[in-house]
């Protein structure tokens, strides 16, 4: 039951959107009245948190695949693969990114329930990964802590310390700073933001994509 209800939600704000998100709705797609999926989850706030956390992992899934295909030296192929794999999702399942990073994101929160942890332990975790292998080697170029705010800095410590890494904060920062041109373009393409100029949002990628592999001290050969 769980199982099913869980994708018929998932088909509902793919169809629907997140708005159309409810108990009652799930319970008409699989056939038993909204008090029976009480069993499995605490009201409309319970079911979209294991939604949210189902969408994460399979999310992640996505990512781990297009990154793992990459060779294991090849750290310019991982970022860009992870990041366009990212893009690509996201386009392609609007309704599920909009529960994990845009308006029916900001709903769950209302809620009360710190959820963006899943997403970046997970997500985060794996390009971490990467990011680690950078600073190890010496190629990962990232800022100490007398070069930030302290106020950021103490945020940037603490969303490091989620990704369950060994780095120091310092390249926790470099990645949240490719994080937000990153998740900038993921809102314009999924959303149509300057649709009217910018129709296809791949050559504004590549662009972007140079910028970080740069920043991350791994230019790209064009």
């Amino acid at each position: 039951m769980e199982h099913d209800a869980l994708a018929a939600a998932r088909q509902l704000i793919a169809e629907q959107g997140v708005e159309a998100l409810s108990l009652s709705a799930v319970a008409r797609e699989v056939g038993v009245t909204p008090p029976a999926l009480y069993r499995y989850f605490e009201g409309k706030a319970g079911l979209t948190l294991a939604l949210y956390e189902a969408i994460t992992r399979d999310f992640v899934s996505v990512v781990a695949e297009a990154t793992g295909a990459m060779d294991a030296e090849d750290f310019v192929g991982q970022l860009y693969a992870a990041t366009r794999a990212v893009l690509d999702w996201s386009v392609a399942n609007p309704g599920e990114f909009d529960l994990l990073m845009g308006a029916g994101y900001a709903r769950l929160v209302a809620s009360g329930r710190p959820v963006d942890q899943v997403l970046i332990r997970e997500l985060g975790g794996l390009f971490g990964q990467t990011f680690r292998q950078l600073w190890r080697r010496g190629i990962l170029s990232y800022p100490s802590e007398e070069d930030v705010e302290p106020r950021l800095w103490s945020q940037v410590t603490a969303y490091g310390q989620l990704m369950q890494h060994d780095y120091p904060p310092g390249v926790a920062m470099v990645m949240i700073t490719c994080w937000r041109q990153i998740y900038g373009l993921l809102c314009m393409a999924v959303y149509g933001h300057l649709a009217s100029s910018f129709d296809d949002y791949l050559p504004l990628f590549e662009h972007m994509m140079d910028d970080l592999l740069g920043l991350c001290g791994v230019p790209r050969k064009r």
